[in-house]
């Protein structure tokens, strides 16, 4: 037999291969698990919060049911891919990785098309758009106990002084009209 690698080194090749595809198959899983843990978090609380009615519930149900076939899809071809790593074929460790980051796109995607997620969707930036608010306000009030002027202020101060000026060039209309009558 004429192999460019000698028989030795061989079966320790392939044991580095087979643990590693073990090790990246069962993170994977681990994080598939994480994932889908999260996921069902998200979306119960989601459907909780939204009070939903029974067809946004259904559509949700649906949601969810397309992406969690998505996700066994991608274990079905993560145990096909590892039998024919083990029968021989050349399996690249990325074929992993890209199924699973596939497959989470694929299920992201079936659960942001429901309105649920939309519903959740909306009520977060809602939340954010409060936060943002308070977060804001707390400056204002802040900068305001320290003596500095804050947007509010010169914004205020800028109001005025457009007043100001619009109200000096009425007079100066007037006194320009008195003084030429005064002229005549």
């Amino acid at each position: 037999m004429t192999d460019s690698y000698p028989q030795s080194t061989v079966p320790t090749e392939w044991n580095d291969f087979v643990s590693r595809m073990n090790e990246q198959f069962f993170e994977a899983m681990e994080k598939n698990m994480e994932a889908q843990a999260e996921f069902v978090e998200q979306w119960s609380e989601t459907v909780e919060g939204t009070g939903a009615e029974m067809g946004d519930l259904d559509e949700s149900v649906e949601g969810y049911k397309r992406a969690y076939e998505a996700w066994m899809d991608a274990a079905e071809q993560m145990v096909e891919r590892t039998e024919d790593g083990m029968q021989g074929e050349e399996v690249e460790a990325e074929e992993f990785r890209d199924i699973w980051l596939n497959t989470a796109n694929q299920a992201f995607k079936e659960v942001m098309s429901t309105s649920a997620f939309a519903a959740w969707t909306g009520s977060s930036v809602g939340q954010m758009l409060e936060m943002q608010q308070q977060a804001d306000e707390t400056a204002q009030d802040t900068l305001h106990t320290l003596g500095f002027a804050t947007e509010g202020d010169v914004v205020e101060i800028g109001d005025r002084l457009v007043e100001l000026e619009r109200r000096q060039h009425a007079v100066e209309q007037k006194l320009d009209r008195v003084l030429e009558h005064l002229e005549e």
